[in-house]
């Protein structure tokens, strides 16, 4: 069986990450199904899924689930649904980090206490999942983020890169570049593309993660999320804040990196890669 599993991790695996914002909302809507069909993922990472894992009815043919669900009900949350069982699940930041960069409850709450991370462990990669914090509209959050959340991160995920190569999926809340969103210049020092956030999301490159869709494609127009205001989506007046970043002997290995647009249920889109 071991040998079974790294075969299969090693020759081709589709890794399909979507904020969701809300699993059971994306089930009533009888969307859930119908994203797995067309996407055919090995593993699913699932970002804002607002709900503990008894209350959302998922039962997954051929999966094994690992929910870190918020302790405040309705809330934020993070899951891993695999094909492939993990050698090991962790989740949340290590206590060692959180004390290190003192990341406590600020004036919204407790971000350790949120279901923001999961890490499943494989034979040649980690996978980590993760729902970075919201700066907030009026920027009440970004200080946290900033100053704490995002260093925390980062240190974490480079600890991991020290034993094996790491894919970081999910909804990191900041478009990178210009090229990451419809209106760039109407939303400088805005959530979501303020230099705060930004910086955070260049250090992750700066350590050796690399952007998986901007190794396939160049240019404006992909994005991953959209207002639900003024036919945003329909108009494509996005935002490109969810992303697949890999270690670069990963990134070599990638044979696709996608968006989709296509495949409705949430606010956001999924997101994929596809590697040998």
């Amino acid at each position: 069986m071991t040998q079974m599993k790294s075969h299969l991790l090693r020759w081709r695996m589709r890794i399909v990450s979507w904020n969701v914002n809300g699993i059971r909302a994306v089930q009533r809507k009888g969307l859930f199904d119908p994203f797995l069909e067309a996407l055919q993922p090995d593993i699913v990472c699932l970002q804002e899924i607002k709900a503990q894992q008894h209350e959302a009815d998922v039962n997954l043919d051929g999966y094994d689930e690992y929910w870190h669900s918020a302790a405040k009900k309705g809330y934020s949350g993070t899951a891993i649904f695999s094909k492939h069982p993990p050698i090991s699940v962790v989740t949340g930041l290590p206590a060692n980090l959180v004390k290190k960069f003192n990341l406590h409850d600020d004036s919204f709450g407790n971000p350790n206490e949120e279901g923001r991370v999961v890490a499943a462990e494989f034979d040649d990669f980690y996978l980590v999942t993760v729902y970075t914090p919201n700066a907030k509209g009026d920027l009440s959050r970004l200080a946290l983020r900033h100053e704490k959340w995002d260093p925390a991160f980062l240190a974490y995920v480079k600890a991991l890169q020290k034993k094996k190569p790491v894919a970081i999926c999910g909804d990191l809340n900041v478009a990178h570049t210009n090229d990451d969103l419809a209106n760039p210049k109407a939303n400088v020092g805005k959530a979501g593309f303020t230099s705060e956030e930004r910086h955070g999301i260049e250090q992750l490159l700066k350590a050796g993660f690399v952007d998986s869709f901007r190794i396939f494609t160049q240019g404006n127009g992909h994005y991953t999320w959209w207002s639900n205001f003024s036919g945003a989506r329909a108009r494509n007046v996005g935002w490109r804040i969810d992303y697949f970043l890999v270690s670069s002997e990963l990134a070599s290995r990638l044979t696709a990196a996608e968006i989709h647009p296509d495949l409705m249920g949430s606010d956001h889109c999924p997101v994929s890669i596809t590697f040998n």
